[in-house]
């Protein structure tokens, strides 16, 4: 008998918690056979730990992880894989904007011999701008990144032991665990759903967060910014060493003043933040450099309680 676990991250989820577990337990739970709920609490503010070890009572297959403290969705997502027993595993959003039955899903599409699972979003109820700059961020992916990026994108996905295996011997810092799973290759295959707006509690998905996921996805898989940069400096030369040319032939043959201080000076000031913006970019990847030469965990786990409350510090 095969044995799933189903990985979920949490972030000050108190009120959709118990909400989530009910909706498994009534569509997807007893069709499962033998299986396990990971939650890891990626230092939530609230109840949220409270709430999952409530679960953990009700439901012996339950083993709720608390990390030190906030490190990111991916870093929580992780710790799960790192905690969980499954022969493959699948990772479920806490916001209750994905149907349960999408687990059973993919679960079937592993028994037919995946190794890697996407639930695809093909469509989702959320305002036209929010899925204007998902749909951009996507298209970016694909373009410059990983072309087997799905047109949707995907947050949910399913993975084969060795692939669980593969990931965790990654081990990367200020990374996209999507493209990871892609990255890593096997045989795949994907699930379409529609993706729900959010009813119940507040979206911790902050703007500041998808910024860095857009810088992190690109300085982790892409040399894109570098062949940018290197393109767009040619360029610049180019332009330059031309336009150096007119000024010494109209000097030259028509005896033109130098003149343009304007001219020089929106030049020079453009020039200048062009070479900040272009060392900001390989600031970036040397920063990237230094973290992992620090070898620092991506996840320190405080508290395990499994389901015989055993509770390892």
């Amino acid at each position: 008998m095969s044995k799933i676990s189903i990985i979920i991250p949490v972030y000050y989820n108190s009120d959709t918690l118990m909400l989530l577990y009910e909706d498994m337990k009534a569509k997807i739970l007893g069709q499962l056979g033998d299986y396990e709920i990971v939650m890891v609490d990626d230092g939530s503010g609230d109840d949220s730990w409270s709430v999952m070890n409530k679960i953990r009572e009700l439901d012996g297959n339950v083993k709720c992880v608390k990390l030190s403290r906030n490190f990111g969705e991916h870093a929580a997502i992780l710790a799960g894989l790192s905690n969980c027993t499954g022969d493959c595993a699948v990772t479920k959003q806490a916001d209750l904007q994905e149907d349960s039955e999408l687990i059973l899903q993919m679960y079937d599409k592993w028994k037919e011999g995946n190794k890697v699972v996407l639930a695809v979003r093909e469509e989702r109820d959320e305002p036209a701008l929010k899925k204007f700059f998902a749909n951009l961020y996507y298209s970016i992916v694909r373009s410059v990144i990983d072309k087997k990026m799905p047109k949707g994108g995907f947050d949910c996905y399913l993975l084969d032991r060795q692939a669980i295996e593969v990931l965790l011997r990654l081990d990367e810092k200020n990374s996209s665990l999507s493209l990871q799973v892609l990255w890593i290759g096997f045989k795949s295959d994907n699930v379409y759903f529609h993706r729900k707006d959010r009813e119940v509690g507040e979206s911790r998905w902050t703007l500041s967060k998808k910024i860095k996921l857009v810088v992190d996805s690109m300085m982790s898989f892409s040399y894109f910014p570098i062949k940018f940069m290197s393109g767009l400096g040619v360029v610049m030369a180019i332009l330059s060493f031309i336009w150096i040319l007119e000024v010494l032939i109209e000097y030259i043959a028509i005896g033109t003043p130098v003149r343009g201080w304007s001219t020089l000076m929106c030049l020079v000031l453009f020039s200048s933040g062009l070479i900040l913006l272009m060392l900001g970019v390989l600031g970036e990847y040397l920063w990237r450099t230094l973290d992992a030469t620090r070898n620092r965990p991506v996840f320190i786990v405080d508290t395990v309680v499994d389901s015989q409350k055993a509770e390892k510090e």
